[in-house]
């Protein structure tokens, strides 16, 4: 597929948190109408409304159309809708958390990112990524790292996945010497037992 040849390719892409709450969407772009605006409905929105009002706004947007709030015309809109959850969502239809329908609508590419804790060969590259960006941000000479300290971070369980582990670079390279060992990652990592 040439990508380039999309009618989206060379419009805004605009995220969510950008537009105005919606029946628990989150319209985008000032529903301006661009190819590349996109819209996310999440399972456990705090403000999630009634379920007809979900199905409602779901089946105007792939219907192309929406109407704003306190309005009473048609807006026609060219949506693409990328979602991404941690949640298992088949289990969340079984559950009755999670519409079928709606699975189906979304499912049209699935990507199955791994978590960290599936890919703990990764945790040496991404350490040391984030140690060359966050000591730049800083100004800050890189510091360096023991072989034990990234062996005690390869085992330690990473609920939090790749943002905890950035978080837990930069608690380190804020609160070690020059160099990053194990009993460090013992002291500010690890968990007190």
């Amino acid at each position: 597929m040439n990508w380039s040849t999309s009618l989206r390719a060379h419009a805004a892409f605009c995220t969510r948190g950008s537009g105005a709450e919606v029946n628990g969407w989150k319209a985008q772009c000032g529903l301006s109408g661009s190819p590349a605006a996109t819209a996310q409905q999440t399972t456990n929105h705090p403000n999630t409304s009634s379920a007809r009002s979900r199905s409602r706004a779901i089946t105007r947007n792939w219907e192309g159309k929406i109407t704003r709030v306190g309005g009473d015309k048609d807006i026609n809109v060219d949506v693409r809708v990328i979602a991404a959850t941690n949640k298992d969502l088949l289990k969340e239809v079984d559950e009755k958390n999670f519409r079928l329908d709606l699975y189906h609508r979304l499912s049209v590419i699935i990507i199955h990112v791994p978590s960290l804790n599936e890919r703990k060969d990764d945790i040496p590259l991404l350490i040391d990524k984030f140690m060359q960006d966050i000591c730049s941000d800083y100004g800050i000479a890189r510091k360096g790292i023991d072989e034990e300290a990234i062996r005690a971070l390869q085992e330690y369980n990473w609920t939090g996945n790749i943002r905890e582990l950035r978080n837990v670079v930069e608690r380190l390279i804020i609160l070690s010497s020059k160099s990053i060992s194990r009993e460090d990652v013992a002291s500010y990592v690890l968990p007190k037992i």
